[in-house]
């Protein structure tokens, strides 16, 4: 059987890279934001992704990539999720919700033995569980037989907790879904040896490593690079310093004294991941979100850590733009768990 896919909306490449790592291949990707697109080729042997609209996805175009990859065996995917998550407005008609009907477009038009869907856990209930329903009765008529299922990435070796739902559909065949893996990772095991980041001003810039690999997860980041990129600091007010360095490890600017946070009425701001525990969801910047042991956010080489990119995996883009692809991207170690149960499953093992 074949081994090539498809990758709509693909960002960067974190559910990419996974599949991969299971012996994918990927044939065609595709997604609208050129910094991603530009970030997905550069690491990749081949640039297949391309920047465009799900739209322009013609039947004839479909019909080549199918024809020249040998037959395409998954297609794969995570349909914009702004318009799904629970720290959003939770739309039913915001476009973006609609744009899984493009994916499903796809999927009817390539006829493959598997789809992968995912996306935040909000989908799930959205408009009284309407578009979970419908994703698993549309695909359910195309033959394939679906199941869902809320994974949190740090089951699954990711050193982040991160709950996301992940729609699986197999012709003739239900997915059965990976097992959690035992214990977690910290998110002082993902970058202690991180702790010296380049200057704010040296976007271009390549650090040494702070310290050698201090466990298994470390050392299998660092594999075949011996400097990093994308590990710019971020400069802040020495009020901002001072306030962060009297927070705990793990704490909030609330377990400080009312004066402090009372005036602002801080929620979430001015909080330090734990060095004991997984770190919190990464978001598109971590700008309240704080070092464990330094007074600083964490670099976007540290948030890559976190969604377990290694480290040879360079983004490119501006440091916002950075943030933000990092953010978006499924961790790559969570897509491996999945797609490796997928490609055990369909008999490629």
């Amino acid at each position: 059987m074949n081994n090539c896919l498809i990758d709509l909306f693909c960002g960067c490449g974190g559910l990419s890279l996974g599949f991969e790592k299971a012996g994918f291949d990927i044939a065609f990707a595709v997604d609208m934001w050129k910094d991603a697109v530009d970030t997905y080729n550069f690491n990749h042997k081949k640039s297949v992704a391309e920047c465009m609209d799900i739209k322009s996805l013609t039947r004839d175009r479909l019909n080549r990539i199918n024809d020249e990859a040998g037959g395409i065996v998954g297609i794969i995917g995570g349909p914009p999720c702004q318009g799904y998550s629970t720290v959003g407005t939770r739309d039913i008609n915001d476009p973006r919700n609609h744009l899984y009907l493009e994916y499903c477009r796809i999927v009817q038009e390539i006829n493959p033995t598997f789809f992968l869907i995912e996306n935040v856990k909000g989908l799930i209930t959205l408009s009284g569980g309407m578009f979970k329903d419908d994703i698993v009765r549309r695909f359910s008529e195309l033959g394939y037989s679906v199941k869902y299922k809320v994974l949190n990435a740090a089951d699954y070796g990711v050193p982040q907790n991160r709950q996301r739902v992940f729609f699986v559909g197999i012709k003739n065949k239900s997915f059965i879904f990976p097992e959690p893996i035992p214990g977690h990772l910290t998110a002082k095991d993902a970058i202690s040896d991180l702790i010296t980041p380049c200057p704010a001003n040296q976007i271009n810039a390549s650090a040494e490593y702070s310290l050698p690999p201090q466990n298994a997860f470390q050392n299998e980041m660092r594999q075949g690079v011996n400097r990093v990129k994308n590990h710019q600091a971020t400069e802040h007010t020495e009020a901002t310093i001072g306030i962060v360095n009297m927070i705990p490890d793990g704490g909030k600017i609330k377990d400080l004294p009312p004066e402090y946070w009372n005036i602002r009425k801080y929620n979430k701001a001015f909080e330090r991941m734990s060095s004991h525990r997984p770190s919190n969801t990464v978001d598109t910047g971590h700008r309240n979100y704080f070092h464990y042991e330094v007074p600083r956010i964490p670099t976007a080489r540290e948030n890559a850590r976190l969604q377990s990119f290694p480290d040879s995996f360079e983004i490119l883009g501006t440091k916002t733009s950075q943030y933000k692809q990092i953010g978006n991207a499924v961790p790559p170690l969570l897509a491996y768990s999945v797609a490796k149960a997928l490609r055990e499953q369909i008999g490629e093992s």
